[in-house]
């Protein structure tokens, strides 16, 4: 009897200990750089959701959030790169388009549908993806802020930066553009070809409330 109630007694420490631990890890990391966006361009407290873009207030700049249902912002869609002409068209893979998938067609459907207010969303450069990388919170996440930038994959991220001269087993392509992967914080230069993952972003413009996002809601209110 005395044997059933220690086992008992132990379990239930077992499991308050791994509850404790399970909210510790699940408590959201406030970043003073960065404040939630909704679709609809209202900011959030870190605790709340759902997102769908990131304000960076160190570069003035709104990043898109990648998703996991299928959209055009799924993060496990890959482009080729390509613009205007340049580059490898319809070289990546994804399901909103009829055929493959290319950088173009995700900055032109993301303008479109003026997602978090904005038109002028376009692929990063490479100074402003590099700002993104920092150690992991967690072993295996990717080098970002993944508390912010969730469905972020452990990949190649296309930048801007084309015409860029390619080396050793790429060099008989001869040019192709630069991306920041972002599981291991390096900048590497791939063939136009590549089906690379992308993040696109966008300079904040008059027509977003710049009021607005500076208000920011630091309650804990879910």
């Amino acid at each position: 009897m005395i044997k059933r109630f220690c086992i008992s007694a132990l379990v239930v420490v077992i499991v308050s200990i791994y509850v404790v631990f399970d909210d510790v890890q699940m408590e959201p990391i406030t970043h003073p750089r960065f404040t939630k966006i909704t679709a609809q361009g209202q900011p959030l407290s870190p605790w709340q959701g759902p997102w769908a873009c990131v304000l960076d207030h160190q570069n003035n700049l709104l990043w898109e959030i990648k998703t996991d249902d299928e959209s055009i912002h799924d993060g496990y869609w890959t482009y080729s790169w390509y613009d205007q002409g340049l580059g490898k068209a319809n070289f990546g893979d994804c399901y909103f388009e009829s055929a493959r998938c290319d950088t173009q067609d995700l900055i032109r459907h993301t303008n479109e549908q003026t997602l978090c207010g904005q038109k002028n969303w376009r692929l990063p450069t490479e100074r402003e993806l590099a700002s993104l990388i920092q150690p992991p919170a967690h072993p295996g996440q990717p080098y970002i802020a993944y508390d912010y930038f969730t469905h972020i994959k452990k990949g190649d991220y296309w930048t801007n930066q084309a015409n860029v001269k390619l080396q050793q087993q790429f060099a008989h392509l001869k040019q192709g553009a630069k991306a920041v992967n972002f599981h291991n914080g390096k900048v590497v230069t791939l063939p136009y070809r590549n089906a690379a993952f992308v993040i696109l972003v966008s300079d904040i413009t008059k027509a977003y409330s710049h009021a607005q996002l500076s208000s920011r809601d630091t309650s804990t209110t879910h």
